[in-house]
């Protein structure tokens, strides 16, 4: 053997993981049989936040190299991936933690006080090292989320907060797309004529069909206005920035405009591994917004209207953060910005031929 042998249970540290849940209700001396479950559950849970981390932390050192090295981007894709299984998976634990009913888990949820799920700091660590910056974040019990941690913890994420996140990381590198422009190219000119001649046929298609009642045209028409008004503010950088300053963006206009570019021209070659991240993004709030959801819903089931263990809300707070704590918002709406493959301007040949790898690196 090239290497000492080790016993699976050795490896595994088995004896202090199999030992590591503790009940409280059989210390306090009232045994109850559900709390083996929950603490199983919620550590289950704890040991795949510190592997998101790991694999969080490796694509954000990855991210932070400009220029970002094409041979790592397959690696980005694969570790975002992973995360989006792991947080998938955890679904499920809500699963298995609801064959606990309302009154099994009164057997010995008083016994938990002040303890709650809001303390997870690892959790908070990934939130923070994904992009959830401490304004844009619910307050918990009126005090910020950091403050009800033990120091060490607290010290760790207040690090998080000042250095660059996932968020920040991509956004400088959608800043970074080539292609948008060139000597004679300007994608985002060439994509607003295509824009607005869309919507000036949907308006003419609209204002000449005799078929529609005056008030389904009237209202049609206006889709259309709006539509359009949603358009203008993706071709107008200062209006733009007013609209971010007032939350209602992210990233900035350059960035955001290189992700639409990359959604509308994925099928080319050098912009598949791209779209991949983008979509990777894309599905990690939507999961990580599925999960807060699905865990609010269970504490309603569990407790009804009664305040967590950790003096929260519960459900109301719980469900507040799903709809508050999206990360990668820009990218969930991209799909307002996309027009039809039909309407989209031909790339020019020389723009084309740069992205195609047999045409950089021919045979």
């Amino acid at each position: 053997m090239k290497y000492p042998a080790v016993h699976y249970h050795d490896y595994l540290k088995l004896n202090q993981l199999l030992s590591s849940q503790s009940m409280r209700s059989e210390e306090l001396g009232a045994p109850a049989h559900d709390e083996l479950l929950f603490i199983t559950v919620h550590q289950t849970y704890e040991l795949w936040f510190k592997q998101i981390i790991f694999e969080l932390d490796s694509v954000l050192s990855s991210m932070q190299a400009s220029p970002l090295p094409e041979r790592t981007m397959g690696t980005i894709v694969l570790r975002l991936e992973r995360i989006l299984a792991i947080l998938r998976l955890s679904l499920g634990n809500i699963e298995v933690l609801e064959t606990m009913t309302p009154l099994d888990f009164l057997d010995f949820r008083d016994m938990l006080y002040p303890a709650s799920g809001f303390q997870s700091f690892q959790f908070r660590l990934i939130e923070t090292k994904l992009g959830l910056k401490e304004d844009d974040r619910l307050l918990y019990n009126k005090t910020s989320f950091h403050s009800h941690l033990p120091e060490q913890q607290r010290d760790l994420v207040l690090n998080a907060l000042k250095s660059d996140s996932l968020l920040g990381l991509i956004e400088k590198w959608l800043e970074r797309t080539p292609f948008l422009q060139a000597n004679t190219y300007n994608f985002w000119k060439d994509y607003q004529s295509a824009v607005f001649e869309m919507l000036a046929a949907d308006r003419q298609v609209v204002g000449e069909n005799s078929i529609l009642p005056p008030e389904v045209r009237e209202r049609n028409i206006k889709l259309i206005e709006l539509t359009e008004a949603t358009f203008k503010s993706l071709f107008d950088e200062e209006a733009y920035e007013k609209l971010r300053k007032a939350g209602e963006f992210k990233m900035s206009l350059k960035a955001l405009q290189a992700a639409v570019f990359i959604q509308v021209y994925r099928d080319e070659p050098i912009l598949q591994q791209p779209f991949r991240i983008l979509s990777a993004l894309t599905d990690l709030d939507e999961v990580l917004t599925s999960w807060r959801y699905r865990h609010a819903q269970m504490v309603q089931r569990m407790l009804g209207r009664k305040i967590g263990t950790g003096g929260s809300s519960g459900h109301d707070y719980l469900k507040d953060t799903a709809d508050r704590h999206r990360i990668f918002s820009d990218l969930t709406r991209l799909a307002t910005y996309l027009i039809p493959r039909s309407k989209i301007p031909n790339l020019p040949t020389e723009i084309r031929e740069r992205m195609d790898y047999s045409k950089v690196f021919p045979t």
